[in-house]
């Protein structure tokens, strides 16, 4: 006779991407679910390393296409826990970086629940690092700004503007669509020559970067693809970036002639 199974969950961070930056924690974790709820950006590489007879439902969000709402998502994982024991909810990068762990958290509390959080890689940090892009540099750029574009009406959030006045670097996230409307916003505070780099499909095979000032950035700007989450990054520490140097040198020749 199979034994009742206790309700909990366990929020887990993915990584940025790329399947081998989870932590061993958490590839654990996941391991040890009786069922899993994953959003979009979770790979299917990572969901390959996690046992094939554990069920795994999408519940992602993307560019305004939800295939489930907030409160949905709420609500499934309270039904789950009941039905199956341990959920295990699996999100991009770390869950308490705009992740909205704490709605989860609070609601499944809510019903006598436990809840136990697996922390993340975050995106705002690996991705930038992974193109050699630090977020802090000695007599450069002393600290960073992580930030979300706009607020949940549509406008910029006034931290953009805050972090656009100072000498941090600036981690735009979940800002593409926004990307020209950023860009203009930032100029109003920072040179023309200022450094920025788009990172779309951070640590996967699939990455790219472009990098530019924010003066030179609308040659490149058809490029990026606004339908890919992606990450901005602004200030002087883009310039160590490896190509930054010969993409600057390319765009002065190219006017020059």
């Amino acid at each position: 006779m199979e034994l009742e199974k206790t309700a909990k969950v366990s929020l887990v961070g993915a990584g940025p991407g790329a399947k081998d930056l989870i932590t061993i924690r958490g590839l654990k974790v996941l391991n040890q679910a009786d069922i899993i709820l994953y959003d979009a950006l979770i790979s299917d590489d990572l969901l390959s390393e996690i046992r094939t007879d554990i069920p795994k439902i999408f519940t992602g969000k993307r560019c305004g296409q939800h295939s489930h709402s907030q409160d949905e998502i709420n609500e499934l994982i309270v039904k789950y826990a009941f039905e199956y024991g341990h959920v295990v909810r699996l999100k991009g990068g770390d869950p308490f970086v705009f992740g909205r762990a704490n709605e989860e958290i609070e609601y499944v509390a809510s019903f006598g629940i436990p809840v136990s959080v697996v922390p993340g890689i975050s995106s705002a940090i690996a991705v930038p690092s992974s193109q050699g892009i630090p977020m802090t540099k000695r007599g450069i750029s002393s600290s960073f700004w992580v930030m979300t574009a706009t607020k949940r009406d549509g406008t910029f959030s006034q931290d953009l503007q805050y972090a656009a006045k100072s000498s941090a670097t600036m981690v735009v996230l979940m800002g593409i669509r926004k990307l020209n409307e950023i860009v203009k916003e930032v100029s109003k505070y920072r040179g023309s020559m200022t450094p920025i780099a788009v990172i779309q499909n951070g640590t996967t095979q699939h990455e790219k970067c472009y990098v530019a000032t924010l003066d030179t950035l609308n040659n490149s700007i058809g490029e990026v693809d606004i339908n890919k989450p992606g990450i901005i990054v602004i200030g002087d520490v883009v310039a160590d970036h490896p190509s930054f140097f010969e993409e600057e040198v390319q765009r002065i020749l190219h006017h020059a002639i």
